[in-house]
């Protein structure tokens, strides 16, 4: 079994985050490990306080698992200040990992800023290098490049503009667009586009947390990097489609939802 890392804030509401990423790598036949990077309380409705950890624990929550553990890939979530945002590359630019995913986490899905407006060129002088895949959003898209995104080509020219910032490769995420789900990955040579089927549910709590950790255990498992994207938008595609009407806002996405089928308590 493969064993997988992920770097990130923990979702108190258990759909986004650390947790959103551990069901991830369990659903998908890893083994996954957290560094915790930020505490945050939150549900359904929205985040409501964060707390961030200290550089030191940050640092200290990498090397132990490095020193114990052999690590095949590592997922990156929010990483909200300059300090951490250092502490994790200089980590992980001595451990020489090969796989490495970055969702460049900046605002939550109920407007809280997850992301330090001062941070967000640290984190792309600092991190995108280090990344073999980094996963922004349309609105994460649009922040990078200062250009608003509003068509495939746009999301194109944002991958490529995204590329020439360090990441080796770059899948723009085209959820917030109207019509079919595109996402468009960048490799610096070649733009594919996979394509998932729109799906009408208000619970999409976690869906970027979801997809990038799965494109972190598909490389971990042996994927190449277009497999990898392909097999990680199926997965979230069927999370989604299979999400849960938890609480009063909006619902997670169902990491879960093969093992719920077998065990017969799916849509309970």
């Amino acid at each position: 079994m493969k064993n997988v890392v992920t770097i990130a804030g923990s979702d108190s509401c258990g759909g986004a985050g650390i947790q959103a990423d551990l069901k991830t790598f369990s659903a998908l036949g890893t083994y996954g490990m957290s560094v915790i990077t930020a505490v945050t309380a939150q549900n359904t409705t929205g985040v409501l306080k964060v707390r961030e950890m200290e550089a030191d624990i940050v640092r200290e929550q990498i090397n132990c698992l490095f020193d114990d553990i052999e690590i095949h890939a590592v997922k990156i979530g929010m990483v909200s200040s300059i300090e951490i945002i250092d502490t994790i590359g200089e980590c992980l630019k001595d451990k020489g990992v090969k796989h490495i995913v970055l969702d460049p986490v900046m605002v939550s899905k109920s407007g809280c800023h997850l992301l330090k407006p001062e941070s967000k060129d640290e984190l792309v002088k600092v991190l995108f290098p280090l990344a073999e895949v980094v996963t922004p959003n349309l609105f994460e898209a649009e922040v990078i490049t200062g250009e608003k995104i509003e068509t495939v080509t746009e999301m194109e020219q944002a991958a490529a503009q995204i590329h020439a910032k360090g990441a080796a490769r770059v899948v723009v995420k085209g959820g917030h667009l109207t019509g079919d789900a595109i996402d468009v990955l960048y490799d610096g040579t070649r733009f594919y586009h996979i394509t998932g089927s729109r799906i009408n549910t208000p619970n999409t709590h976690g869906t970027g947390c979801t997809f990038s950790s799965a494109i972190a255990a598909y490389l971990a498992r042996g994927c190449s990097i277009p497999d990898a994207v392909e097999e990680a938008k199926k997965y979230i595609n069927g999370a989604i489609e299979n999400a849960i009407a938890l609480g009063h806002g909006v619902g997670p996405t169902n990491h879960f939802y093969s093992l719920y089928r077998k065990a017969g308590v799916l849509g309970e």
